[in-house]
């Protein structure tokens, strides 16, 4: 939703047009947290991060079948959003660790509505798959 659409009350009473612009889709703020939750690893590392913090090669071995370059990239995605937050310690080496910010504890909850969703709809999303 565009700059105009910032104070909908709700994504189902929005009325879209039709057709939907180019413009208003790409300025759309939901699509933009879709994308980035949406995408394979993000709300992986959110829902981990949701637990605890952790540091950067704790992360990788807690992730199965994530490569070193997409985890540094899929972090760098969440810090650039504001959703993680990234802690120096002076040692040596280096200690990094990961941590979800407010904003991102605050997408835990619709997140995890998402999630239960999912579950409870799972056998009839399969059964529609197949048929």
């Amino acid at each position: 939703m565009s700059a105009t659409h910032t104070r909908v009350p709700s994504l189902v009473e929005h009325q879209l047009p039709q057709p939907v612009p180019q413009a208003e889709l790409a300025a759309c703020p939901v699509n933009e947290v879709f994308r980035r939750v949406g995408d394979k690893w993000s709300m992986l590392v959110v829902i981990l991060l949701g637990k605890r913090s952790y540091r950067y090669n704790e992360l990788h071995r807690a992730v199965e079948g994530i490569s070193q370059r997409m985890l540094t990239r899929t972090l760098r995605g969440l810090e650039t959003d504001g959703l993680v937050s990234r802690t120096v310690h002076p040692t040596v080496p280096p200690s990094v660790e990961y941590d979800l910010t407010p904003l991102g504890r605050s997408l835990l909850e619709p997140l995890s509505a998402l999630a239960d969703w999912a579950v409870k709809h799972e056998p009839h999303l399969a059964a529609a798959r197949e048929s």
